[in-house]
Formats: C-alpha cells, sequence, structure tokens
C-alpha cells in the first residue's frame, strides 16, 4: 500500500497528479470535512474549473485518490512460505501506518468513509483489490498441503492487518515490526488451526 513515484504521462496525467497530491496534502493537514475543491486547485496550480469538472466534490477527490494509490500500490511478496508472505504483508501494512504522510492519509480516508457513501465505496474497493492481490498466499499454502482446502484466504489477510488498524484508529499504540510481526504469527497459528475454514449457511 505503500505509494510510489509518479509516474510520467501527457498533460492530464500531470494535472492529475498534481491535483491528487495536492488533494493529498489537504487531507493530511485539514481532514475530509475541510477538504476544498478551490484550495486543492491552487495548491495544484490548476484552474479551479478545471478540478470541478473532473472531479466535482470532496469526494470525487478522495475516490480518485483511493484509484491511484490502489495503481502505485507495491506487488504482494512472494518469499515461498506463508508465515514469510503474511510478515511481508504485515510489514507493509506497518511501514504505511506509520509514514508522517501515508499515516495521516489513512485516518483521513477512513474518516471520509464514514459519512461519505462515495468515499466508503472507493475505500472499500481499495481494500478488496489489496486482499485480492494478498490471498493468493494463502491459497499457495492450501495447493502446498499446510492448510484445510476450505481455509478462507481472504480472512486470513483481513486478520494480518486488523490489529495494526485497531492501534491507529482505536488504542493509539506504537505500530512497530514487532507488532507487527506478532500479527502475521497470530493470523498463522489461527489458519493452522482451522480457524478461518469457510462456513456453509444454515440448511
Amino acid at each position: 500500500m505503500t505509494v510510489g513515484a509518479i509516474r510520467p504521462g501527457g498533460r492530464t496525467a500531470r494535472v492529475r497528479a498534481a491535483v491528487l497530491k495536492a488533494a493529498g496534502d489537504a487531507l493530511v493537514e485539514h481532514g475530509f470535512d475541510r477538504l476544498d475543491l478551490a484550495d486543492v486547485a491552487r495548491r495544484a496550480e490548476v484552474g479551479k474549473t478545471t478540478v470541478y469538472r473532473r472531479w466535482g466534490t470532496a469526494a470525487g477527490l478522495v475516490t480518485d485518490l483511493l484509484a491511484d494509490m490502489a495503481e502505485q500500490s507495491l506487488p504482494r511478496a512472494d518469499t515461498g512460505s506463508l508465515i514469510g508472505d503474511l510478515r511481508a504483508n504485515a510489514r507493509l501494512v506497518q511501514r504505511t501506518l506509520v509514514d508522517s504522510r501515508q499515516g495521516a492519509l489513512f485516518r483521513a480516508v477512513i474518516v471520509a468513509a464514514t459519512c461519505d457513501l462515495r468515499a466508503a465505496d472507493a475505500l472499500h474497493r481499495f481494500y478488496a483489490v489489496r486482499i485480492a492481490e494478498w490471498a493468493p498466499c494463502v491459497e499457495q499454502a492450501v495447493r502446498r498441503g499446510e492448510l484445510p482446502p476450505d481455509t478462507d484466504a481472504a480472512e486470513v489477510i483481513r486478520a494480518v492487518s486488523a490489529p495494526l488498524y485497531y492501534r491507529l484508529l482505536v488504542s493509539g499504540d506504537p505500530i512497530d515490526e514487532a507488532m507487527a510481526d506478532r500479527a502475521a504469527e497470530a493470523a498463522a497459528a489461527a489458519v493452522h488451526a482451522g480457524v478461518f475454514r469457510q462456513t456453509s449457511g444454515p440448511d
């Protein structure tokens, strides 16, 4: 989930990159409730009409910002072992959340999702893509015979990052590498114990 460098492109791509960087800066500084398209246009040094025409609302900006973050997200690690992959996932989330810009940006986006349906939909899509990207590491472990065949891979990946987000949004406790490793190890222990086996609906 760590955002990489802005890719080159034509004028449209440059305008989009400048506006989304400005929107991210404004979110970090002021939060979603004070995200103003005119301020974003000023920061990005583009015309207000361009911003209003293309993005329309603050929620539209957040939606595109999440799409851009998904486009630039680092690829899934493949360490060759389930615990190695889960640790890699946990440490990637940990590095993102403790980053001075990215951590603040995710807080602002999550707040936006609690009060705006478009932002919520964008956030759900963002994490659906991230989970789908990492779920194959669990599926590979199933194929190797390490896990029950009906293991819910997506639930395992959610279990890795959930304690990290709890600390970010609720407890405020430190999010360090040791804590990330514990989250991965707890998820690995639970999945080996069959906790994440898929359940069928009622008969």
